[in-house]
């Protein structure tokens, strides 16, 4: 049944003319993309990865023989599994496989330790992960320290290496930095009450999947998103509410089968997963993968494979602006440039414009959005602004409270409904509850974040209700940070809150009371570095201060608001 348009509002005099305001998404299953561009594509490359291509056809086999090994191992339709890799082939070929084995794919970062993998094992009930040799110890390390019936029953272990050459004359070399990790050949680790099995050996057993099942209103996803108290919480997406941003991000970004794509955006997340490589299988364009950022390959990838779209993160475009090699580099084949997690600053964004013609496309969306819930108009962007709600998408902004909805220039909570929004919180019904309200009989998401429309529609961020820190387009949740560092026998009491920082916007501050027998055994620098190994690198605070009690309200609660306001005080003056 086609998507009802919606009533005519402010942004909709200014909508691309080249665009419907609704679509009506293929009514199949993710997996079905790749299956019909194979057919169309076979051997045109849908992968790069350091000088290696990976051709439709060759995609499609390798999905097929893993998806038969998956369901070899146990793997039934529903069932979830965890992914934990960072760009490579092997992401794009585990991810399909998942879907293929009619199963629902959990994302999870590769920055996480095994304190954090422990509730992305348990909580989903997942029996099977799949991950890189550098960080398979971690995911043996986290199931061991479960409950025997909660664990792992086989960790499936690839080398990035596995994927390319790296003495291969075409081979693109490999930053010096991403030695340790991306050319890792580590001994498998031992996996209590199961087996470790290598990436080779389960592609070639050519096992042959049953019959694909999965349809529209099936589970595909369950990324996790961490909030203001808890541990993180699964966002269940279906194969619908994914399609619909794939193929909308297709579109929207005039997409077709002659795109090539930039693939630095993580993949693990759902800018990257959903906009970038479900985008790009739908409509059998070509994915230059880089596993992590590094501003001189980017370039050099940009100017050899004639990238034409690149999504990403402001930091990166600021990055690679600021590199002393970037007038060897070739970037007059971008037709389309933009992302977001944080905010373009306004210089860069008109030095891309005055110097490459190119608009910087800014965008809004959440986990729990699967990705866009708002974008910038390519042909008529603004600098520092959200975007319209995305095809398909109502938003609203209303006072938290009463949530009335406000007029132009009045800030408030930004309402969304739309396709794309999650089923809601996995186990977690009561958290999904308080996630909705129905406006004009529609079931809207509470982003948790305040903002305000101009005139004309376009949306703006004003400041968020909940506690997040963003670096670089990473969401840190204060909670789950002071929860990891309490496991430190010197963490009396912590209170985390955002610090400016000139090049990821905001870092990571812990505010610390330290228990009395631990003062003048331990330095601030020798915290910090406890962080570093106990949690994902982009959560670990870059600064902690020591102070002798924290300030508290009447009821006892920590007034983080208090110290956080008086932090942007210091740095602005």
């Amino acid at each position: 049944m086609p998507i009802p348009t919606p009533p005519l509002r402010p942004h909709h005099h200014h909508w691309p003319a080249r665009l419907p305001r609704t679509i009506t998404p293929p009514a199949t299953s993710l997996w079905a993309n790749l299956d019909i561009s194979a057919r169309r594509y076979p051997y045109k490359p849908a992968l790069a990865f350091f000088g290696r291509t990976f051709s439709y056809a060759a995609l499609h086999a390798a999905v097929e023989a893993l998806a038969g090994w998956l369901v070899a191992q146990g793997v039934a339709p529903g069932d979830r599994v965890l992914l934990c890799l960072q760009n490579s082939p092997q992401l794009v070929i585990a991810h399909f496989a998942i879907l293929r084995a009619n199963a629902v794919v959990v994302p999870v970062n590769p920055m996480n330790r095994s304190e954090e993998l422990q509730h992305y094992i348990r909580d989903p009930g997942a029996r099977v992960a799949i991950t890189s040799a550098d960080l398979a110890a971690e995911f043996a390390a986290a199931s061991e320290a479960l409950p025997e019936a909660q664990r792992l029953a086989h960790l499936l272990v690839t080398r990035y290496l596995d994927a390319f050459d790296p003495d291969a004359e075409e081979s693109d070399p490999v930053p010096a930095a991403w030695a340790p990790w991306l050319l890792a050949d580590a001994a498998l680790p031992r996996l209590a009450d199961g087996v470790v099995h290598r990436w080779p050996d389960a592609l070639g057993a050519a096992l042959s999947p049953p019959v694909h099942i999965a349809g529209p209103g099936d589970l595909a996803l369950l990324p996790y998103t961490s909030g203001t108290t808890g541990l993180p919480k699964g966002c269940m997406h279906t194969h619908a509410s994914i399609m619909h941003n794939a193929v909308a991000s297709t579109l929207w970004g005039n997409g077709s089968s002659e795109n090539v794509t930039l693939a630095v955006a993580p993949m693990f997340h759902v800018t990257g997963m959903v906009s970038v490589m479900h985008a790009a299988i739908y409509m059998g364009a070509t994915l230059v993968l880089m596993p992590r950022w590094d501003r001189d390959l980017a370039g050099r990838l940009i100017s050899r494979w004639r990238v034409s779209h690149w999504t990403n993160i402001p930091t990166m475009v600021i990055d690679l602006l600021a590199s002393p090699n970037f007038a060897q580099f070739d970037l007059s084949s971008l037709i389309y440039i933009g992302g977001g997690g944080a905010a373009m600053p306004q210089a860069v964004a008109q030095r891309l414009l005055e110097q490459f013609g190119l608009r910087y496309v800014e965008g809004y969306g959440l986990t729990e959005t699967g990705g866009p819930s708002h974008s910038n108009p390519p042909d008529r962007p603004k600098q520092q602004c959200l975007g319209v709600p995305f095809l398909s998408t109502d938003a609203r902004v209303v006072d938290p409270d009463t949530l009335q909805e406000l007029r132009a220039g009045e800030a408030g909570e930004i309402l969304i409904h739309g396709p794309q929004v999650f089923q809601g919180y996995w186990k977690q019904a009561g958290a999904t509850a308080e996630a909705f309200v129905v406006r004009d009989g529609k079931r809207f998401f509470r982003s948790g974040d305040l903002g305000r429309v101009d005139e004309e529609g376009y949306f703006f961020m004003t400041d968020r209700l909940k506690r997040m820190i963003n670096a670089s387009g990473f969401k840190v949740w204060p909670a789950e940070v002071e929860a990891l560092m309490f496991r430190h026998p010197a963490v009396a009491e912590a209170c985390v809150i955002g610090a400016r920082d000139a090049y990821r916007g905001e870092t990571v501050k812990a505010v610390v009371v330290l228990r009395a027998d631990w003062r003048g055994h331990i330095s601030e620098r020798e915290l910090i570095d406890w962080c570093h190994a106990h949690m994902a690198a982009y959560k670990a605070p870059r600064l902690v201060q020591f102070v002798e009690a924290l300030p508290k309200s009447g009821a006892g609660k920590v007034m983080w608001r208090a110290l956080q306001e008086a932090e942007w005080a210091n740095f602005e003056a």
